[in-house]
């Protein structure tokens, strides 16, 4: 029988601020970025402290690992990181050293864009040599995923909501991508870049909004919820909105005065959550007269950990087929 296992992908985070430069040659494939760039992204880090993404999606991998053991054979569960260590092609040249034969791949961002998710599956791919995968690209609508972000949001929604004497709205957003990766391939005009020839429009954007759709009839004691795409970048041309700076001036606008912005494409605690969101969102918000918190990441839940066990356990039965 073949030798079974399981790879988790992530974004992948530096350690250090000064590691940022180099982490950011990688985001951007070695492009160069302008230097205030470069300093704004090592100010947010060092305002934060660090961000813990590689130790989060680690403990990730051990809660899976032990979740895909307590219901069948022991699975080893690798993570390698896209744009920081443990690179993903050293992560595949690893698991081919241990004498992996065949393994259920997963990217940790549940909303599947065909630009984004595909840089990961093509990194894992230009290593695999004979290493047989089932590369999972998309999983927005799984079951478990929806209660991992429902049991995170039922309880700050009832604490805020005893706080301010009313029922709160929820704000939920996803990560922006730029406008010109998620076109349309049939729609693509003149002088317009065909990413995907021969497919439809990217899902990403469809996907992150019933995500949120689901979680949402998951907690009916919402009484209000929007969607926005956060942390838009500063090149590449227009990204996909609508921003939260955004949404939050109408959500003011409307007479509202408290919210809950829970993100639904984001699985761990990093930059985008501890600086994107706890400052510059809710300085935002305070100057608009909005008071704005966030209920706890996933992290470590338990149920998010049987939903990527069992997004794995059908990766690897069809391996075995």
């Amino acid at each position: 029988m073949s030798k079974q296992a399981v790879l988790l992908l992530a974004h992948g985070t530096p350690e250090t601020v000064e590691q940022i430069p180099e982490y950011l040659r990688n985001v951007v494939s070695g492009r160069p970025l302008p230097q205030h760039v470069i300093e704004e992204i090592q100010r947010r880090y060092a305002l934060i402290g660090r961000s813990p993404l590689t130790e989060i999606t680690l403990e990730q991998a051990r809660l899976v690992e032990a979740e895909l053991g307590a219901k069948g054979e022991p699975v080893k569960v690798y993570v390698g990181m896209r744009n920081w260590r443990p690179y993903i092609p050293d992560v595949v040249r690893q698991m081919r050293a241990d004498g992996v034969e065949e393994a259920a791949v997963l990217c940790l961002a549940p909303q599947n864009s065909r630009t984004s998710v595909g840089l990961y599956r093509r990194a894992v791919e230009a290593e695999a040599g004979g290493l047989r995968i089932d590369f999972t690209a998309g999983w927005a609508q799984h079951p478990l995923l929806i209660e991992a972000f429902a049991e995170r949001l039922r309880p700050a929604l009832s604490k805020l909501s005893a706080e301010v004497g009313a029922p709160v709205p929820v704000l939920f957003t996803a990560h922006s991508v730029p406008c010109r990766t998620i076109q349309s391939s049939s729609g693509a005009g003149e002088g317009q870049p065909r990413m995907w020839p021969g497919e439809g429009a990217d899902p990403y954007a469809e996907e992150a909004k019933r995500t949120a759709a689901l979680v949402a009839a998951r907690v009916p004691e919402i009484p209000q919820w929007w969607f926005a795409f956060q942390s838009q970048g500063a090149s590449g041309g227009p990204w996909i909105g609508p921003t939260v700076e955004q949404t939050l001036e109408s959500i003011a606008a409307a007479g509202v005065r408290t919210v809950l912005l829970q993100t639904i494409g984001f699985l761990c605690d990093h930059v985008e959550i501890l600086y994107d969101i706890d400052h510059l969102f809710r300085e935002f918000a305070l100057k608009l007269g909005v008071r704005l918190e966030r209920p706890e990441s996933l992290n470590a839940s338990p149920t998010l950990a049987r939903a990527v066990a069992d997004l794995a356990r059908a990766a690897l039965v069809r391996l075995k087929g």
